[in-house]
């Protein structure tokens, strides 16, 4: 199969004009598809569908999340589709798989007091506790990827407008509402902390690190685990969570799911309808406690 990905490979770049990254994605998704069939003592023209379930099983018994299993499979199924084209197969059996949506779980969200606790676990002294305070703000009032709060400039934040802009998945750009409470945060970072942590380094990002640096990803993660140790909240808290959280107050306080999935940045609502689920299991919880025939 590999002869068969390299030139699959060689018709997405030369052909295609697929990017860097797409390429390097394809090759790394077919690669785990060619040594799982390897395994299994098969060749590309006796692949068949079974094949292909059983290995977005495997995917996900290796606990991949959703949206990279379906990466996958979309991968294979362009792969397939290039094989039919170039008569190496005869037919695509891979064209009719489903993308498996059904497995997509409903992410840990924290309630209106568990945020409060999580927002409350910087101290209110000391620099350190002034910037991760108003970093967990922002992506709380504004519902950050954390790769969009570690790329903010200062320049990203209008804070007398009360706004945030960021560039999220491929660049695109988009404003977010800030918030008072969010913007009273930043707005004490600025004055009490940035200007010495960027002494260090004259580096324009918003948030630095204590070397007046970017933030890396890891750092942001250690951070919140930090804290939500800190707090002793027993639910799994990641970085994303606050984003959840996010999305999931606004639709249960009423908001529209357009602009909440405007303001999450998602380029398909069927992605920000994710978080309407979690308020109907909300819904049934509710049913299932108090109603008498439950």
């Amino acid at each position: 199969m590999k002869d068969y990905i390299d030139q699959f490979i060689y018709f997405m770049e030369v052909e295609r004009g697929a990017s860097r990254s797409t390429v390097q994605s394809y090759r790394a998704d077919l690669k785990k598809f060619a040594d799982y069939i390897r395994e299994a003592g098969k060749g590309v023209s006796a692949v068949d569908r079974k094949d292909i379930a059983a290995f977005l099983m495997h995917l996900k018994d290796q606990e991949f999340s959703v949206s990279t299993i379906a990466r996958n499979l979309a991968a294979i199924k362009t792969f397939w589709k290039f094989l039919t084209a170039e008569q190496i197969i005869r037919e695509n059996l891979v064209a009719v798989v489903e993308t498996p949506r059904r497995w997509m779980n409903i992410p840990d969200v924290l309630n209106q007091k568990e945020v409060e606790r999580l927002l409350d676990a910087p101290s209110k002294r000391g620099w350190m506790g002034i910037r991760d305070r108003a970093i967990l703000e922002v992506m709380y009032a504004a519902g950050l990827r954390v790769s969009e709060v570690k790329d903010l400039k200062k320049t990203s934040v209008n804070l007398e407008a009360g706004f945030v802009k960021c560039f999220g998945k491929g660049g695109k750009e988009r404003i977010v509402p800030l918030g008072k409470i969010a913007g009273k945060a930043v707005t004490r970072y600025m004055e009490d902390v940035r200007h010495r942590l960027s002494e260090k380094s004259g580096d324009d990002h918003l948030f630095l690190s204590r070397l007046g640096r970017k933030f890396s990803r890891q750092s942001l993660w250690k951070m919140i685990r930090k804290y939500a140790r800190k707090t002793g909240i027993k639910k799994h808290i990641t970085p994303h969570t606050l984003r959840h959280s996010f999305a999931t107050h606004l639709l249960e306080g009423g908001a529209d799911l357009i602009g909440v999935q405007e303001m999450l940045g998602h380029a398909d609502i069927s992605t920000t309808q994710i978080y309407t689920h979690i308020d109907k299991e909300k819904l049934k919880m509710i049913h299932q406690k108090f109603h008498p025939r439950a």
